[in-house]
């Protein structure tokens, strides 16, 4: 019986597979690693989104019907506008911790704002103020191309500038409507009376 091996053409047959079968490997993990980096990416966008609208509910909730003096003027305690680009922006007199020796116990005084495309938060030293007094800001959510924020009178109309002559202090029902640098819009209704 004669030794025989395999022939050059078997060889190079054998080796076009595998290396077909090597490039569909490739590209299959390949493509699993992009779609994991692309949920990745999302899930941290959601994340973030969830974090900020989590932040604002928590901020109207708290809510209260107090003025604030800054500097000689009067400012009253839920005080919303819109800026010269159409996004809105909020003050407002935030309820303080329950335990009286921590900071902000008697209360705070926060807002929020869009600058350029970051929705920001702006916490003043104290509910009374001087003139001079100036808030800290933070950045709380980049990539936002709009912020618009309605505010529900108790005729059933959305508004979108508080206080409003003849309602309460605090409005009932906030809404906020995110439009996202991606295209993405995402709307939030709270309820805070």
């Amino acid at each position: 019986m004669k030794n025989r091996g395999f022939t050059l053409i078997e060889v190079l047959i054998a080796l076009t597979i595998l290396a077909l079968i090597g490039v569909l490997a490739y590209r299959a993990m390949s493509a699993l690693a992009d779609g994991e980096a692309r949920l990745a990416a999302e899930t941290a966008r959601w994340t973030t989104l969830d974090a900020f609208f989590a932040r604002a509910e928590a901020d109207l909730r708290a809510a209260v019907p107090r003025n604030v003096r800054h500097g000689t003027a009067r400012e009253p305690a839920f005080d919303a506008a819109v800026d010269a680009a159409g996004n809105g922006m909020f003050t407002l007199t935030r309820a303080g911790s329950a335990f009286g020796d921590e900071p902000g116990a008697a209360g705070q005084r926060i807002g929020y704002r869009m600058q350029g495309d970051t929705v920001q938060i702006a916490y003043w030293p104290a509910l009374d103020n001087i003139d001079a007094a100036k808030p800290a800001v933070y950045a709380l959510l980049p990539g936002v191309v709009q912020f618009r924020i309605g505010y529900l009178s108790h005729d059933g109309r959305w508004v979108a500038q508080w206080p409003v002559l003849g309602e309460p202090d605090v409005p009932p029902a906030v809404r906020i409507e995110l439009l996202l640098a991606d295209g993405a819009h995402v709307e939030r209704w709270i309820t805070l009376q």
